[in-house]
């Protein structure tokens, strides 16, 4: 075995976990300082859970925050399993705040790479019935 690598999963999901927070903190100031409220972070349903939920005027995003080298990666990472757990997790958002079914609803990805700004892809992907 290599020095520096674990013998078990455990520091590399410890790691993984630690950098998926901080992108969602970054991805959250960004969003912030866009002026966007926070409404929800890691909201958790027996469906999935949604990194982000923002508000806007009188727009809801569901946003999924992937941390990546590459933009490129960081598209390919949403897959559409994932894509599917968001879609089915913001119904039951919106069936448990029901005042979310007068705003327009989108589903954004907001992509954290290494010594960049966070970037914020408007409606990324749509939910179909």
């Amino acid at each position: 075995m290599k020095s520096g690598r674990s013998k078990t999963g455990t520091e590399d999901r410890k790691r993984a976990y630690g950098l998926g927070l901080s992108a969602e903190t970054r991805a959250a100031w960004a969003l912030r300082l866009a002026g966007w409220r926070i409404l929800k972070r890691r909201y958790r349903t027996k469906a999935g859970e949604i990194d982000l939920i923002a508000k806007k005027r009188k727009t809801l995003a569901f946003v999924e925050v992937k941390a990546r080298k590459t933009r490129t990666a960081a598209l390919e990472a949403v897959t559409p399993a994932s894509r599917a757990r968001i879609v089915r997790a913001a119904k039951i958002f919106i069936a448990e705040h029901p005042k979310a079914g007068f705003y327009t609803l989108r589903f954004d990805v907001v992509v954290v790479r290494p010594w960049s700004w966070p970037e914020r892809i408007v409606n990324a992907f749509q939910a179909m019935d």
